[in-house]
Formats: structure tokens, sequence, C-alpha cells
């Protein structure tokens, strides 16, 4: 059974484009990293899922709010400023070089001249990275195939915020990152975590001061062809690898640390809302109780999504 909610995304369809899109979204979040207000463990800087895509929160350039979307319905990239003052570049194939070179002539029209690192992160081998403005590999935009996977993020990003309403302890926003190009939301037991490896990036530390549960959806690279939710806990607690969740097609990756469940075995389930929120409450709930979070203080009463 398949539902009409839940589209097919098999990852060697739209590959090239996927590697592309997430390239230009790295060329915009990279301007919110010079632009947004700093908050704990980078959440200023992820992006939104918007009814019509992608968007950055506020930003400034000095005193003036602006922001950016990626409109995936009209397939436009837009800049927003205050008033009537607005800009779009159209979506279409094109290298990463030019479309680094168009955004930044876009910002320099409105009044902002961003200046970015233009090295591209996150990047796993054997992929290599390639500064954006020398970037001319990437430039593939299949629309359909954008338009889809967006759809299946808007109803990732629904059935992840029901989730998190059973949650009363510090909790992230859903948001997207585009630097892993992932959706997550991740919960906090409240208490500090060891200190990370001195030779991981500095935002990985920072995003791991605190024991975490998270949970998300993940389009899948070459290592692993596929579509997946994932699950993971930080630092992991013993016995956690060999924990029972649920659904069925749910499996601990070792290679990733991390419980998966592939997204193909979601959208083809009877219910796939009812397989997600299953998988993401067995996780927390082992998770939780073998690192022996104080759960009573942390879940709301009665509430499970």
């Amino acid at each position: 059974m398949t539902n009409e909610r839940w589209l097919a995304l098999p990852y060697a369809d739209w590959k090239d484009t996927y590697g592309t899109l997430h390239m230009w979204t790295q060329v915009v979040g990279k301007i919110a990293v010079r632009h947004a207000a700093p908050e704990n463990h980078s959440w200023g800087i992820a992006m939104q899922v918007t009814p019509r895509g992608l968007a950055t929160r506020t930003l400034f350039h000095g005193a003036t709010p602006f922001s950016f979307e990626f409109d995936f319905l009209a397939h436009q990239l837009g800049l927003k400023l205050p008033g009537d003052t607005s800009a779009t570049l159209d979506l279409k194939p094109m290298t990463v070089a030019s479309f680094y070179a168009e955004v930044m002539r876009l910002c320099a029209d409105a009044g902002l001249p961003v200046q970015i690192w233009t090295m591209p992160v996150e990047i796993q081998p054997p992929a290599v990275p390639v500064r954006f403005d020398q970037d001319t590999e990437h430039q593939s935009y299949d629309e359909a195939a954008v338009e889809r996977f967006w759809r299946v993020l808007s109803q990732a990003d629904r059935v992840f915020r029901r989730h998190r309403e059973s949650f009363v302890g510090k909790c992230s926003p859903v948001h997207f990152f585009w630097g892993s190009f992932d959706l997550a939301v991740t919960r906090f037991s409240g208490h500090q975590a060891p200190p990370r490896s001195p030779e991981e990036p500095a935002f990985m530390s920072e995003a791991y001061t605190h024991e975490v549960i998270s949970h998300g959806f993940w389009p899948g690279n070459e290592q692993l062809p596929e579509a997946i939710f994932y699950s993971y806990a930080a630092p992991v607690p013993p016995g956690l690898s060999t924990a029972r969740v649920s659904p069925d097609a749910a499996y601990y990756l070792d290679a990733m640390g991390e419980f998966v469940l592939p997204y193909e075995a979601v959208r083809t389930a009877a219910d796939p809302e009812r397989a997600i929120l299953d998988f993401m409450n067995s996780t927390y709930e082992q998770a939780a109780a073998l690192a022996h979070w104080d759960r009573a203080s942390l879940e709301r009463p009665g509430k499970t999504a």
C-alpha cells in the first residue's frame, strides 16, 4: 500500500539534482552564518520548512532585516527585505559557481554586500569539497524531483511537530540543517555531556554540550543510497544498539551509530504517520531509559504522540 502524501523518493532518480541543491542551500546557509542572530546549537542558521519550500530565519545586515526562501513550487529563490523590496532568482539547471555569483549579485543589488566562506561543509568521502565559485560539476535541477522532495519533507515536518508536543523539557525546533541536508528535532535531558574530541569541528562540540536524543529525516548518500528516518543518542548509553524498537523495519546501523527506518518502508506502510511515531517513540523511550533521563519531569503527563 502507498499513500499519496508520501511520494516515492528513490536516491538514484534524483541524486544529481540533490547534489546541486545541497550546494545551493549551503550558499544561502553560509549567508545565515554571517548574518543570523546567535542561538545555541546553531539553531539560528538552520532553515525552516515553509508552505512552499525552505527559508532562513530573519537575518540582519546591520539593523536591516532580510531573509531568503527557496520556493519549490514557483522554483525561485526569493530575497525579502522591509517594505515592498524583494528580488528573485529562477531555479533552473546551472552550475554552483553561477548560482553563487547570482546570489551575490542579488544581495549587492539589494544593498546587502555579503561575504561568505566559499568552501562547502560536511561533504562525505569519496566526494571532495570544491569551493562554490569553482564548482562547475553540480548543475542539475529537476523541478519535479525537487518538488517531490519538498512534499516529503513537509510531511515529515508535520509528524515531527506532533511528536515534539509531548516533551516539556528543552527541545529544538523542527528545522533543516543545510550542512548535513537533513530535517531534525532534538530533545535534551538537561545534563551536561562529556567533552567531545578536540579533532571534531567546533560546531559539533557546541551542538553536543548536553545529553541529547535526536530524530530526523535524511535523503541518503552514496554510502547509504536511500532516504531514511533516523534516531541517535549522544552520548550513546550502553546497550542502545541492541535495544528493541518499532516498527519491524527499523534497525541499528553500526556504521552510523544510529537507528534507521527506511523511508520506503514508511511510505508503503498501512499508516505511514503511525510508523514514524512508533519509531520516534520507541527509540526515544529506549535511549531515555538506558541513559537514566528524568522522564517524569521532561514529559507532558498523559501525552504521547
